[in-house]
């Protein structure tokens, strides 16, 4: 994933700037791990494409914040106003397919080669949906977190979606205040916010750094 660091929202940009110069309106699947990150995606994207959001997802663990996350997507869309119409398609919850996926490195730290893996496979699935539709572009609401290595999203995006003829969308939602405006938004609309990625693995990461804080907190108290 190594070498010269791009502006991928300037490559968004011109990539909107000349379909709005040809006064298009093209068709976008747009990938989402859950409402809160496609909130300000949904709501500056709208404007420029016809969307499908795709929610697939099958690293979240249990399965109950699979089916939450999934209906709080179609809830806010729902909801949203936009300049043109948003559909919603909720992918299958094939969680076995994910461990196969990232077998051998579930002992990674968040942000690794495990992550990697799980992009691959949720960009994969939506490349693969984007090409049965006849989308114009696909693209993922993955950029929009601080968490997340934007840079390896877009080349990973990029790749797959050329094997099945689409054109990827390059994106980093977060810039331009994008994942501020998305706690904004989330706020406004009362959305569910998990505080961890959604997969077992990060569960547990979240879980033990409680538990750090914890125990430093008590120890500061008993001195």
């Amino acid at each position: 994933m190594a070498g010269i660091r791009q502006n991928y929202q300037k490559k968004m940009e011109a990539v909107i700037a000349r379909e709005q110069a040809e006064q298009n309106v093209p068709s976008l699947l747009l990938h989402s791990c859950c409402a809160p990150c496609s909130s300000y995606c949904l709501e500056y994207l709208s404007e420029y494409f016809h969307i499908t959001v795709f929610y697939y997802n099958p690293n979240i663990c249990p399965g109950e914040e699979f089916a939450k996350r999934a209906e709080e997507q179609r809830r806010f869309i729902e909801r949203l106003p936009v300049k043109h119409p948003v559909k919603c398609v909720v992918g299958p919850y094939d969680k076995e397919r994910f461990y196969e996926t990232v077998r051998g490195f579930e002992g990674e730290r968040e942000g690794g080669e495990r992550c990697f893996r799980c992009y691959e496979l949720r960009l994969r699935g939506a490349a693969e949906l984007a090409a049965e539709l006849k989308m114009d572009y696909v693209t993922t609401t993955l950029t929009i977190s601080p968490l997340k290595n934007a840079e390896a999203l877009n080349a990973i995006g990029e790749r797959v979606a050329e094997e099945y003829g689409v054109c990827y969308l390059n994106s980093d939602f977060k810039k331009k205040n994008g994942y501020k405006r998305s706690v904004e938004l989330s706020a406004e609309y009362g959305l569910y916010r998990q505080d961890y990625c959604g997969c077992v693995f990060s569960m547990r990461e979240r879980e033990e750094a409680r538990k750090t804080r914890a125990g430093e907190a008590a120890g500061r108290q008993e001195i």
